[in-house]
């Protein structure tokens, strides 16, 4: 048969779309402009597995359970959360929410679905969007890095026992950084090792990209009506690309922030997951000095996962001097001895969580805080060891962004959590009409 004008060797177009696909990571680069002079918003999403220690409120270990005693306005929080109470100001403590798609999940797996509120077993494993990468996209043209993903693990782990909490557009999970001076590096130093290989790559990219768009004018007129629909859509996602480098090679000419002495003095960038006390706020104060510095506007911290035995973050009750691992403490909830260990390793815990809220509570900017422009979800996807309804959450800061705080806030088991997603997005200017399973969002978080 005769070789038709129209006909392409398969080949050459593979190596075409080749050029495109090797790109994956021009998703994950920064904006175009320099940081804005108004007032960022910034967002940030904390998570601990296994849950938390809940014995009975009438009980004499209550003074251990998680939640606060009271609700509303006239609470009183517990030992566990007191390191909490300089900041009661900016602080609510949600009870009831959870996950729908959550509830029919194993007790181990819904780690993964924390930010995304999406269906995982063992036949489907394909995961969503996370609220952070809803707001990074939002935000993708403000900052030089989208969003900082941070764990103790590192990398993504395996579905259900996930190291990230952060996922693309597609429910591709994206890796985490965990090693302090790498985290560093890439914010204010030179680059680490992975991001000067991502700006040769750069500079190569924007020479492939001219030349597979000027290819596709001739290659154009050579197919059929049905190929050239095709055609036309793979060149609107190349043009994407083409602007995401454009956006990026400008950030390259941008200086790095420099840092202040006293900040630089602070940091313990030797730390690792043998030490959790030093390693837990050497990540909190590298979030802090992203936000501080307009790095980033939204950071993901997971700070222990799911995983019994194999995560870093097991041992990391032992390595501060309790008898027991993670996976053990948090079962021994309901007995007398174990639901106070648990209880001191969880105000352990809030206390790290208390130092963060510190720090950005003691940075000034223009009519405020940066904790009153930055919002903070800080819990887990268990209530008690395997349960996955009634998350233990609170919500802080952004008090400048319209929310109300100091509030021990009950909601009904039956509101999704989906719906604080989509009331966080409003509060940062990210507004979403829906986000997963949501139905509505939580007015009693904003403020009249």
């Amino acid at each position: 048969m005769a070789r038709k004008s129209w006909h392409l060797d398969r080949r050459t177009f593979l190596m075409g779309t080749g050029v495109s696909l090797g790109l994956p990571w021009l998703e994950c680069m920064a904006g175009q402009n320099p940081p804005a002079q108004s007032v960022a918003r910034r967002v940030g999403a904390f998570y601990f597995g296994f849950g938390v220690g809940l014995p009975k409120e009438d009980s004499d270990l209550a003074q251990w359970r998680w939640f606060p005693q009271g609700s509303g306005t006239d609470f009183q929080f517990t030992k566990v959360l007191e390191p909490l109470e300089a900041h009661r100001e900016q602080v609510t403590v949600i009870g009831g929410l959870s996950h729908p798609n959550g509830r029919r999940m194993g007790g181990h797996d819904t780690g993964d679905t924390f930010l995304t509120g999406a269906y995982l077993n063992n036949k489907f494993l394909r995961n969503t969007v996370s609220v952070d990468q809803v707001a990074a996209r939002a935000f993708a043209d403000k900052t030089r890095f989208p969003s900082l993903v941070l764990s103790t693990d590192g990398g993504v782990g395996e579905p259900t026992r996930s190291s990230t909490l952060s996922y693309d557009e597609k429910g591709r999970p994206l890796p985490a950084l965990n090693q302090p001076q790498q985290i560093f590096d890439r914010l204010f130093g030179a680059g680490d090792a992975d991001s000067l290989a991502q700006r040769r790559r750069l500079t190569s990219a924007s020479g492939m990209l001219d030349r597979v768009l000027a290819d596709s004018r001739s290659l154009r007129n050579r197919l059929g009506n049905q190929d050239q629909k095709k055609l036309d859509e793979y060149l609107a996602s190349v043009r994407q690309i083409e602007q995401r480098v454009a956006q990026s090679q400008r950030w390259l000419e941008i200086p790095r922030p420099e840092l202040r002495d006293e900040e630089r003095d602070l940091l313990h960038l030797e730390a690792d997951d043998q030490a959790p006390l030093l390693f837990m706020r050497t990540m909190y104060d590298l979030i802090y000095l992203a936000f501080r510095t307009d790095s980033t506007r939204v950071a993901t911290y997971q700070i222990t996962n799911m995983a019994d035995c194999s995560s870093k973050a097991a041992k990391f009750p032992q390595l501060e001097g309790f008898k027991d691992s993670l996976h053990t403490l948090a079962h021994g909830w309901n007995k007398p001895e174990g639901a106070e260990k648990l209880g001191k390793w969880d105000r352990f815990m809030a206390e790290q969580f208390g130092y963060f809220l510190s720090r950005l509570a003691n940075a000034e900017e223009q009519d405020g805080t940066l904790l009153d422009h930055s919002l903070v979800l800080y819990g887990s996807s268990n209530s008690t060891t395997h349960n996955n309804t009634n998350y233990p959450l609170v919500l802080a800061g952004a008090k400048r962004l319209g929310l109300k705080h100091n509030q021990y806030l009950k909601l009904d088991a039956n509101v999704p959590m989906s719906n604080l997603f989509v009331t966080m997005l409003d509060c940062v200017g990210a507004s979403q009409p829906a986000f997963a399973d949501s139905t509505g969002d939580i007015s009693a978080l904003r403020a009249s």
